[in-house]
């Protein structure tokens, strides 16, 4: 039988990335964030969770994407790290998706080398792909100082 795994989904773009459910905190809407002086640029700006200070990183950024269209707000995928909570920005959320082993393929090769650093697998679904998000890779680029 083959193990099965759970992610959390959501778009940037055409794209549908991934996180394993275990390392999600939360999933909520655009928040109003604080600008950083100096900080990268994939650091959009800290977000007030609850009283608790979050540090908002931009996905698109992360993967060398081209900015959201004005007036397009945010989502927020909040993971869990070893640092405390950071929020992931995205376009749109998508569903809880389950997935099993057998359909695990590794980053396909015509992906940009930024993107497959970001990327440590997809896995197979009816008609596309979920791509899994490697969250240590894309807060460590995403976070080292500019």
């Amino acid at each position: 039988m083959a193990n099965s795994l759970q992610f959390c989904s959501f778009y940037l773009d055409h794209l549908l990335l991934g996180v394993e459910i275990q390392s999600v905190q939360e999933v909520i809407r655009h928040l109003p964030m604080t600008r950083v002086p100096l900080a990268s640029n994939v650091v959009s700006g800290l977000i007030n969770l609850r009283g608790q200070i979050v540090t908002a990183v931009d996905l698109r950024r992360c993967l060398g994407m081209p900015d959201r269209a004005t007036g397009q707000l945010p989502m927020n995928v909040v993971v869990r790290t070893a640092d405390g909570p950071v929020s992931l920005l995205v376009d749109d959320i998508g569903d809880v998706i389950e997935v099993t082993d057998e359909s695990y393929e590794p980053a396909p090769q015509n992906m940009s080398r930024q993107q497959k650093e970001m990327v440590q697998g997809v896995y197979k679904l009816d008609g596309r792909l979920l791509l899994v998000l490697n969250t240590e890779r894309s807060l460590a680029t995403g976070l080292e100082v500019a």
